[in-house]
């Protein structure tokens, strides 16, 4: 299993080097940031940075969208990246949400974010697309390489992932939701001639090493409340009739976990000036109950035991939200007992 860091690219931005270079310092594969141009700075120019600085770390958001940067500048974003610092970067992309929402835009349609996947991916990997009416094609690109991952909860968007998707990524740590998620997916991919192991899986959530769980839960209740709005649509959309099957599968849409879509009942709105912040005042609807299902909280043991399950439903890499009061002593633990403990074991001497 890999392991990502997913930062938040607040002010100062040699804030979010330092922590990229501390994440590939203890272990870390990936770092990951929000991209939302208005609530922090721009992404793409703090990862030139951080690939100067590091050596290994691979770089992308969690997650970009379609709709507010034009999809060739994506693609070149990528392409120059991976020329100067040696194909390092990967690409999560969802419908978008507080980058359009804080305009007062939309999250686009699934036609949409399908084209623009193929388009960022052609031109990324050095190769023509079709655009517009025009074959396009990067003359001073070649060997780049680009995987583009596909963040998705409903189920045409997980049928979305499945069928195009490099990778999926699941933004909660819950094991049944998890499980059912990436069976959906597979199923997908398999029904249009993928071979279903290919597509990689990524779960993302908040992760704290620490004992004061009452403490944990509050700097870590602001990830229920982002992954409430992308429920919401989904409810919005489907609605929240279709049985349960052990009160787990079979919700919204006749599909959709019970478990993901009950929570929200209480929920009143939502402040994007406050979004991805421990303290959100915002997310008072999420129970405890979430919090420890959605995220990974307590000791390094507790963590292990959870990323062992993880990684027995087939998850590849898991990243770990960094938004809250203790980021360097996780970090900490992590690269010096949880990530050893999750690596394959390799002996000098059989």
């Amino acid at each position: 299993m890999d392991f990502g860091a997913v930062l938040q690219t607040n002010p100062p931005s040699a804030r979010t080097v330092q922590l990229a270079k501390l994440a590939e310092d203890h272990g870390f594969s990936h770092v990951w940031t929000f991209d939302s141009h208005l609530l922090w700075q721009e992404p793409y120019v703090i990862y030139s940075k951080i690939l100067a600085e590091t050596r290994k770390i691979i770089v992308g958001p969690m997650v970009t969208n379609p709709a507010t940067r034009d999809w060739t500048v994506t693609a070149s974003t990528y392409a120059t990246l991976n020329e100067m610092y040696g194909n390092r970067t990967i690409c999560g992309i969802g419908r978008g949400d507080s980058a359009v929402r804080v305009t007062n835009g939309a999250p686009t349609t699934l036609k949409t974010l399908r084209e623009s996947i193929h388009v960022i991916r052609e031109l990324a990997n050095s190769r023509p697309v079709e655009y517009n009416g025009a074959t396009l094609q990067f003359p001073w690109s070649t060997g780049s390489s680009l995987d583009v991952w596909v963040a998705a909860y409903g189920p045409l968007a997980l049928k979305l992932a499945g069928e195009v998707g490099d990778g999926f990524i699941l933004q909660l740590a819950d094991l049944d939701i998890a499980k059912w998620m990436i069976q959906t997916v597979r199923d997908a991919a398999a029904n249009v001639g993928r071979d279903p192991l290919a597509v990689k899986f990524c779960v993302a959530a908040p992760m704290y090493i620490g004992t004061d769980v009452t403490h944990m839960r509050d700097q870590c209740r602001w990830f229920g409340g982002m992954v409430g709005n992308h429920v919401a649509d989904i409810v919005a959309k489907y609605g929240t009739n279709g049985g349960s099957v052990g009160g787990t599968a079979g919700g919204a849409g006749g599909g959709i976990p019970t478990a993901l879509t009950d929570y929200i009942k209480n929920r009143e709105g939502y402040d994007y000036n406050e979004h991805g912040r421990a303290g959100n005042t915002h997310t008072s609807f999420v129970p405890d109950e979430i919090v420890d299902r959605f995220c990974l909280l307590g000791t390094a043991e507790e963590h292990i035991e959870k990323l062992k399950a993880l990684k027995a439903l087939g998850v590849d890499q898991f990243a770990g939200y960094l938004q809250h009061d203790n980021k360097e002593e996780t970090l900490r633990v992590y690269g010096e007992t949880v990530i050893p403990a999750i690596a394959e074991h390799i002996v000098a001497k059989a």
